[in-house]
Order: structure tokens, then sequence, then C-alpha cells
């Protein structure tokens, strides 16, 4: 058979995005908010491993809902997820899929359970073969990630944070207790997941408690940053522009807030639409107060 290709277009392209954020942040409302406004009409559904919490939310939004209980294995994410799709669900969220790394019978116990099976109480043999035990918990991992990346719907992948630090030797010698750096922390806030899988998704954020709901980007490529401002919290309006991004929809317009709407801001991001085609007719540019079009 063979290999055929043809023009590449941008049409149902279904997004994982990813939400991480520590009691308080405003994760699972922020990504029911974002489902609701992909779905549109349509119900959207929520596998739940927080034993029911999403369920507090059934007053404000319409989704089917679904328990996972544990153990919280990679291949029951898998089957829960392709079920959904299967289903045809729109919009699939997840949370939280920070269980399936650090919760009853994720990732981290299976490792345990291997190294009991390897080597028992031998501690000596223990930490002889603790690589070793990573084999099959890792390998399922990577194989739920893969069908991940196989989903025709939109996915909204809720991630539990949690803060860490470290300690370095600061410029007079002396150690210092600062927030731990790492590739997909912000300010020492990091997602409980395996280390690479916030970039294996099309875009994810960090919500803080400080800021509830508010994007602070962890992976936000350049073609999905009108689609989620900086200045504004997620919501049904950031759905909206993801649904009509994804389906071969013109650029979204840039929302621009109260204190941005200047005249060398407004001619920049005109000159950027007009550089990709986008006439001036078909700009759109509105107030975050609510005023009408500039």
């Amino acid at each position: 058979m063979s290999f055929v290709f043809k023009p590449a277009l941008r049409e149902q392209v279904g997004l994982l995005i990813g939400l991480a954020g520590s009691s308080g942040a405003g994760k699972t409302y922020s990504a029911l908010r974002l489902a609701s406004g992909i779905a549109g009409d349509k119900p959207f559904c929520v596998i739940d491993t927080e034993a029911g919490r999403a369920k507090h939310y059934a007053d404000l939004f319409k989704f089917d809902h679904g328990d996972l209980k544990p153990p919280f294995r990679p291949q029951a994410y898998a089957e829960a997820i392709a079920a959904a799709d299967a289903a045809g669900y729109p919009v699939i969220v997840v949370d939280s899929m920070s269980h399936v790394w650090a919760g009853d019978g994720g990732v981290l116990d299976w490792h345990e359970d291997e190294l009991d099976r390897m080597a028992g109480d031998d501690w000596k043999k223990r930490e002889a073969v603790k690589m070793a035990a990573w084999i099959k918990p890792k390998m399922w991992h990577k194989a739920m990630v893969q069908r991940l990346l196989q989903i025709r719907a939109h996915l909204i992948l809720c991630f539990r944070a949690e803060e860490r630090i470290e300690m370095v030797r600061g410029d007079e010698g002396k150690m210092k207790i600062i927030p731990k750096v790492t590739p997909t922390g912000l300010s020492g806030w990091v997602p409980i997941c395996e280390k690479n899988l916030p970039y294996e998704l099309t875009c994810s954020m960090l919500l803080t408690a400080d800021a509830p709901g508010f994007p602070k980007p962890i992976k936000l490529q350049e073609q999905h940053k009108a689609m989620f401002p900086l200045d504004q919290p997620i919501s049904e309006e950031s759905g909206k522009r993801v649904a009509a991004w994804a389906t071969g929809g013109k650029a979204p317009a840039q929302v621009l807030s109260a204190g941005n709407t200047n005249l060398t801001t407004i001619a920049k991001t005109v000159a950027a639409f007009d550089k990709i085609g986008v006439p001036l007719s078909e700009l759109e540019f509105i107030l975050a107060d609510g005023g009408g079009p500039v």
C-alpha cells in the first residue's frame, strides 16, 4: 500500500489541555467552564477519581459523570477515556490525572509492588533492582499516554500540584531555602505527575490559589495563546475559542484588557492578523470589562 500525502488542514483537531493547581486554585471549576464552552449545547463527561467531587458542580454545568475507583492503574485510565471517546463525547474531563502517578495503586505504588515481588524484605537486593522495578509501571504509563494522543475528543486533564523547596548556597556562602526550580513547575509549584507528561499535552497551565482560574503557562505555544489570555480566568469563552480554532476556524479574536487597549497594542495586533491573512473587518477587539468593539 502506497503512502499518501495531501494538503494539511486544521480540522477536527483534538486538544489535550492540562490544568494543574493546589487546593483552592480553581482547577476543577476552570476545567468545567472550559469544557462547557467547547461542548456548546452538547453534554460532556467527567471521569472523577475524587470520590464524586465533580458532582458538586452538577447544578452549574451539563455533564455526564463516571467514577474511576482505585487501583488507579494506567490501564484503567486508558480504558475509561477510550470508553468516553467511543461514546461520542466532544470533551472529556479527567479529575484528577495525578492519581495515576501518586494515587492508590498508581505508578508509584506499582513500583513498590514490583520491589516487593522482586526482592521482598531484602533491602540490599531492593536497592539493586530499584531501576528494574520501574520497567512495567512506566511501560504501561507510556502506553496510556500514547493512547491519549489518539483520542478524537478534546481532553482536559486536571492535576494536583504541590509546593516544593530546595536548599542552595547563596552568594555569601550561606545555605538558603528557595522554591524548587523544575521544567514543569512555576514558583515552586509542581504538577503531581510523570515529569514529561505536561509536555506531551497540547498546552498545560498552572493555577494558583492567590489567583484562582488565571492561567500561568507551563506549555503554551504561539498558535494557542489567543485562547487563554493571561489576564483573564479560564472561562466558557476560552472554550469557545478552542472549539472554533480546532474545527478549522480563523484565529480567535484577540482579547485586550482595559489596561492594554492603547493604539500601539491595537496596531501591533492588527498587523499580526493582517500578516496571516485575516482582514480588519473580521477582527473584534473586546474589552475585558464588557465594553463594545474598539
